[in-house]
C-alpha cells in the first residue's frame, strides 16, 4: 500500500480504472471466482484512495444507508440541486 501511496493520486486512480475494467471483462466471462477475485482487486484500491483522503469504508456505508429506500433516479437529482 506505501508504495501505491508513494506513486501519487494519478497512479492510484489509473489503477482503479484498470480494476474497473478488469472487473467488467471477468463478469462479462462468467467466471465467478475471476469475477470476485477481481471485485477484490478493485475494493482494495478503492480503499485506497479513500484512505488517502482521510476516508474508510464506513463512509462509504453510512452513505449507502442514507439513499436506502431512495431511487437511484431520486438520488442522481437531488444532487444535481446542490
Amino acid at each position: 500500500m506505501a508504495s501505491l501511496f508513494a506513486k501519487g493520486d494519478d497512479a492510484m486512480l489509473k489503477k482503479i480504472g484498470e480494476e474497473a475494467t478488469e472487473m467488467v471483462l471477468a463478469a462479462k466471462g462468467g467466471d465467478r471466482l475471476h469475477l470476485v477475485r477481481e471485485t477484490a482487486d478493485l475494493w482494495f484500491h478503492c480503499m485506497i484512495v479513500l484512505a488517502r483522503h482521510g476516508l474508510g469504508p464506513g463512509d462509504v456505508l453510512a452513505e449507502m444507508h442514507r439513499r436506502e429506500g431512495i431511487s437511484g433516479i431520486d438520488e442522481k437529482a437531488a444532487r444535481k440541486k446542490k
